[in-house]
Order: structure tokens, then sequence, then C-alpha cells
């Protein structure tokens, strides 16, 4: 499972980085560059998060596998909500904020495994 979580990392950041490239040469709209470059920046960092919970989860556990599901789910909702809000211009309804929550359950979970006492 660890491996898993450092392959997502991987392939958030290389999304991360091709999505930067693409919102700088080939978004049309001017106006929806801040946007894109939310989700752009919710990829790099979470890729590092991801990787993160790959190193940690052999300590961390359930709780740390937990987070590592958290950050993947968040940045599908997240991110693809937003590119698609900059790239087209059609909103997801609740989508981003549903994946922002579970990134931030991402967080507080990595967090609990970190505090959790040791057996």
């Amino acid at each position: 499972m660890e491996r898993l979580w450092i392959g997502l990392g991987a392939l958030a950041g290389l999304l991360g980085v091709a999505m930067a490239a693409l919102v700088a040469h080939a978004l049309p709209d001017e106006a929806a560059r801040p946007v894109a470059a939310s989700g752009v920046q919710m990829l790099g960092w979470h890729a590092l998060a991801l990787f993160g919970v790959g190193l940690w989860a052999p300590r961390g556990g359930r709780l740390a596998h937990a987070a590592g599901a958290a950050f993947t789910l968040g940045l599908a909702a997240f991110c693809g909500a937003v590119f698609r809000l900059a790239f087209t211009g059609e909103h997801s309804g609740a989508i981003a904020p549903a994946g922002g929550t579970a990134l931030m359950l991402g967080w507080l979970l990595l967090a609990l495994s970190a505090l959790r006492p040791r057996r």
C-alpha cells in the first residue's frame, strides 16, 4: 500500500507540472488563470503529502492509509472541479468544496496517525 501512495504522489506531481504548463500556455481566458492556479497548487502540495503518507504509513497504520485515500479522493474532486471551471466555465456544484473537505480530512487523519499512542 505504501508504494501506491508514493506512486499516486508522483502522478499528482506530474499532473501538477503538466497543468501548470497548460495553464500558462494554453488557457485562453486570462481571468480563469487564478482559478486554475489553485488546482495546480493543490496538486503540488498534495503530491508531497501523498509521498509523505507512503513513507509514514508503516508506522502510521490505518489512519495514515485513510489519509492517503482522503488526499487522493480530495485531489480528484477538488482539482477536477477547479480545472473544469477554469477550462470550460462550467461549475460542478458542490464537488470542489467536497474535495477540499476531503483534503482537510486527510490532514486531520495524518495528524491523528502521528499523535496516536504506539502499541
